[in-house]
């Protein structure tokens, strides 16, 4: 995107700002607590405001971080918080300091993007005007098929199913494989059977399965725990997360803040 697109955008997403705080309705009498906005246009607003920045600005961009951390409950505040951040991103990009080189694509970034949100569209889908038929996310297939529909937003060949190289004397599925970036999308949803022990041992198989494929250079785990199994989330993150020069390993475990 060049400068000039790239400042069009922002003022755009800054009068989408404008028209999500318009939203806002105070609190009926005697109700404690922060105005709400309306949901669904805050976290529409949000994730076309963070598909943007990370997929315009460098990786490990300090705007990025401050929008992700700013910016994540729909109140009056935090939505004035990310507008400012975008003012500011587009005042760097009028006198010169953002955009004099191509950015970076960086699919890993998008993929952790959507994963980051991918409760809140989930949730989402559960309000569809007049009760109307959607799909509830209740198993690991229901977790598939709607990740599946978010990666097409950014990725043209998503080869699901792709068999594995032999492992342990015999094959298995990968969940899926984005051949030309080399990242394989492994995808697990917790349930009573299947805690922090159970998806720590099988998250060890996987990355040892795939230190064998030759289209996987970067292998992204995402654990969609809505129920909140796992008491330390990030404690197995960290464990689990490496790059050797063989395989870059990233685990996501979502949603955060149980």
């Amino acid at each position: 995107m060049d400068k000039q697109k790239a400042i069009e955008k922002l003022e755009r997403l800054i009068q989408k700002g404008s028209e999500v705080l318009r939203t806002h309705r105070p609190n009926s009498p005697g109700v404690i607590g922060f105005p709400t906005l309306d949901s669904g246009a805050f976290n529409a607003w949000q994730t076309q405001c963070l598909s943007f920045l990370e997929s315009t600005l460098p990786p490990n961009s300090s705007y990025v971080r401050t929008f992700r951390e700013k910016v994540k409950l729909g109140y009056q505040g935090t939505v004035k918080t990310g507008m400012g951040i975008l003012e500011s991103v587009k005042e760097d990009f009028e006198v010169g300091d953002i955009g004099s080189e191509e950015p970076v694509y960086n699919p890993l970034a998008l993929i952790s993007s959507i994963c980051d949100r991918f409760h809140l569209v989930a949730r989402q889908l559960k309000g569809r005007h007049d009760n109307r038929q959607t799909l509830l996310v209740e198993d690991e297939y229901d977790v598939q098929d709607l990740l599946h529909a978010l990666l097409t937003l950014y990725f043209d060949d998503i080869r699901p199913e792709e068999w594995t190289p032999s492992y342990a004397g015999g094959c298995s599925r990968m969940d899926f494989l984005l051949k030309q970036e080399q990242i394989v999308i492994e995808v697990k949803k917790t349930r009573k059977a299947l805690g922090a022990k159970e998806v720590g041992e099988q998250l060890i198989i996987d990355i040892d399965k795939y230190k064998e494929h030759p289209d996987c250079k970067t292998l992204l785990c995402f654990v969609y725990d809505p129920e909140g199994w796992i008491a330390n989330p990030r404690g197995i993150e960290n464990d689990l997360n490496r790059d050797d020069g063989e395989l870059t390993v990233k685990v996501l475990i979502t949603p955060t803040g149980l």
